[in-house]
């Protein structure tokens, strides 16, 4: 029978050990705080913002908002964003994007301090991803399919992994984060020749791809573990991952849900990433 490898037993898991840490550094006098940062209204965005203060709320971290108008220059931008990298009290900083289009995205983020950058979105943290360095966190969402995979005690080193997809927000930098831990990674996509045959010989397969349903049974072998990145919103309004979810389940010795796999652990991961950074920033203080 195909397990579901469901992200809710992982945010327990992940919620546990993190109010510990919290617990811990609260009685150091460094609560973890996390300033979210929101340009304009949007509706997207602050349907983000309350979510993430709720998973924040349920492990103790302390949840601050930085709300500038829509039309706020991109100087009021950075230097608000400057004035957070020197706040010790800032642990980890939250940019919600996209920005208006009068900002430059590229100067917004990269103006971060990477240690406050628990969402992995500056170039610095990309880089840390690709060569191995500590320069700040990994993105939330490929750190989420490796949290889902350690929980479910899934071994990493020495399978062979296929990832389909190849953008830098969960397609690279999980191939690479996978690599870190001893995979064989092969990164294909939608023009790749032969694709089915390609996944089949994989015993992991990460689809992030952004098509609903493209990855179907022609693609897949009996024992495979499948993480499906994919959120994709069907004509009905209900949603759908990268992978045909009936006719995987058909084969495959695992799987996760969309709804209720990845998505659900990657805001998990980001808490997590603000009580790191106040372990990290109060180790710096007292080592001062």
């Amino acid at each position: 029978m195909t397990e579901i490898l469901k992200g809710a037993a992982v945010v327990a898991a992940m919620n546990e050990a993190t109010t510990a840490l919290v617990e811990v550094l609260t009685a150091q006098g460094a609560r973890p705080t996390l300033v979210i940062v929101r340009v304009g209204e949007r509706e997207d965005a602050v349907a983000y913002a309350r979510g993430a203060t709720r998973r924040c709320e349920q492990v103790g971290v302390v949840v601050r908002e930085l709300i500038l108008p829509d039309d706020c220059s991109q100087a009021e931008l950075v230097a608000a964003i400057q004035q957070l990298n020197s706040d010790d009290t800032a642990h980890g900083v939250l940019l919600l994007r996209p920005l208006p289009t009068h900002i430059d995205d590229d100067t917004a983020r990269n103006t971060l301090a990477p240690h406050k950058d628990i969402d992995g979105i500056t170039d610095a943290s990309v880089v840390g991803v690709f060569t191995g360095e500590d320069r700040g966190f990994n993105p939330c969402t490929p750190q989420a399919c490796l949290e889902i995979l350690d929980h479910y005690g899934i071994e990493i080193a020495g399978r062979r992994v296929v990832v389909i997809g190849r953008s830098l927000v969960v397609g690279k930098p999980v191939a690479h984060m996978l690599l870190a831990r001893n995979a064989t990674v092969t990164i294909a996509h939608s023009r790749t020749a032969d694709l089915p045959s390609v996944v089949r010989e994989a015993d992991i397969v990460v689809a992030c791809v952004g098509r609903a349903g493209m990855v179907g049974i022609e693609h897949l072998s009996p024992g495979q573990i499948v993480i499906d990145v994919g959120i994709n919103v069907l004509t009905d309004g209900s949603l759908a991952g990268d992978v045909d979810f009936a006719s995987a389940q058909e084969i495959v010795s695992a799987i996760t849900p969309v709804p209720g796999g990845v998505g659900t652990v990657t805001t998990s991961v980001l808490v997590k990433h603000v009580a790191q950074a106040a372990k990290k920033t109060q180790a710096r203080i007292i080592k001062a």
